[in-house]
């Protein structure tokens, strides 16, 4: 949880004021304070309460020796002392059990209200990550029809020329000089083979075959050019083994969505770029950042952006299936002497557009140690 610091003293003062943090571990700290102290309090009580019972012995032993009407009195006077004595043992008892039950209560109340708190907080910011994410890549999926329609990718297609080529590649590096957030886009005829690409100073794309890549069979397969085809974050071997996302779109006659189909247009997405910024941009504050991994899943639970880095490989979702059954929520598992609070959101979409993907933020904290539990 963020701290909130307290204004000092005035400058006019002789003294200001160190500022006081004011958060849940703050006031657990002064709960156990308070409890301590009224340990200490009672027991000198109880001390004080001892002296009094033996001043009350001593009285009656020396009311005995006296004897008489002064005895009397004196004893009198005793007994009373030791009933006041009584009663204040009877009130210290009292005054522990309950300040002890007070205190108990207090630092139970105060952690589940921090952890609510908490976790609401962390699946607040789950979902602005994914949100972001979201709207980012529906501008891809756009991006890809748009530029399926373009005369010069049209153009190479249909005659296959190496003038066509040339100026279709430039025309393509014209684009990436303004849309930074692509590494390249190719374009690839029906069967697959790559026949022009826009950056080609770092990737020797074409002539190489992408009959089995998953963004071009599911073009290919689209019945119109108002449907994209996508691939997952992968080790593109188009980008040499970069991460990325790709998105298609297929070439028709004419630039018609509804002509024949010449061939595939694909943008390939500096996924990293994006999504690693996001997650590792999150606003935490400084002294959660050390204990908190935040990540971008799929729904098979692989690992596509990650502040731990363990990126493509599978997250275990044995324990977390019900909170990923929810479109944003929050859980606590707790571990013997550690607490985990996860905040969750799935994709809402965007527009028309959604990834359906997962976004999570786990931070790790210590307990007393207790049993699961959502609160």
């Amino acid at each position: 949880m963020s701290t909130l610091e307290l204004p000092s003293a005035s400058s006019g003062e002789a003294s200001a004021a160190p500022a006081q943090r004011i958060d849940a571990d703050r006031i657990t700290e002064l709960a156990i304070k308070l409890e301590g102290r009224l340990d200490v309090a009672i027991e000198s009580i109880r001390d004080l309460n001892d002296q009094t019972k033996m001043l009350s012995l001593n009285a009656r032993m020396e009311a005995a020796r006296a004897g008489g009407e002064t005895g009397a009195a004196f004893n009198a006077v005793a007994i009373a002392i030791r009933e006041v004595s009584n009663q204040m043992v009877v009130v210290a008892h009292r005054l522990a059990d309950d300040s002890r039950a007070a205190c108990t209560e207090l630092r139970l109340v105060n952690s589940e209200l921090a952890t609510r708190v908490k976790g609401e907080r962390l699946s607040d910011l789950a979902l602005m990550n994914i949100d972001v994410i979201d709207r980012n890549l529906y501008e891809r999926s756009c991006d890809c029809r748009w530029w399926a329609t373009d005369a010069s990718v049209v153009e190479l297609l249909l005659t296959r020329s190496a003038e066509a080529q040339q100026f279709c590649s430039r025309r393509l590096r014209q684009i990436l000089d303004s849309y930074t957030v692509y590494f390249d886009i190719v374009v690839a005829d029906a069967s697959g083979t790559i026949v022009a690409n826009g950056n080609t100073q770092e990737y020797a794309s074409v002539g190489s075959s992408q009959a089995d890549a998953r963004w071009f069979t599911e073009a290919l397969r689209s019945r119109d050019g108002t449907v994209f085809g996508f691939e997952t974050v992968h080790n593109s071997r188009l980008v040499n083994s970069e991460r990325a996302l790709a998105y298609s779109c297929t070439v028709r006659m004419g630039g018609d969505v509804h002509g024949r189909t010449l061939g595939v247009l694909c943008v390939l997405f500096r996924w990293d770029a994006l999504a690693q910024t996001i997650v590792c941009k999150t606003p935490l504050a400084e002294h959660e950042r050390k204990h908190t991994r935040v990540c971008i899943i799929d729904s098979q639970g692989t690992i596509l952006a990650d502040t731990a880095e363990k990126f493509l490989t599978r997250f275990d979702l044995a324990e977390y299936g019900p909170l990923l059954a929810e479109p944003k929520n929050y859980s606590v598992i707790d571990r013997r002497e550690e607490r985990q609070i996860i905040g969750h959101a799935q994709a809402p979409g965007f527009e028309t557009y959604t990834t359906g993907w997962h976004s999570l933020i786990i931070q790790t904290t210590k307990t007393m140690g207790a049993t699961n539990k959502r609160p």
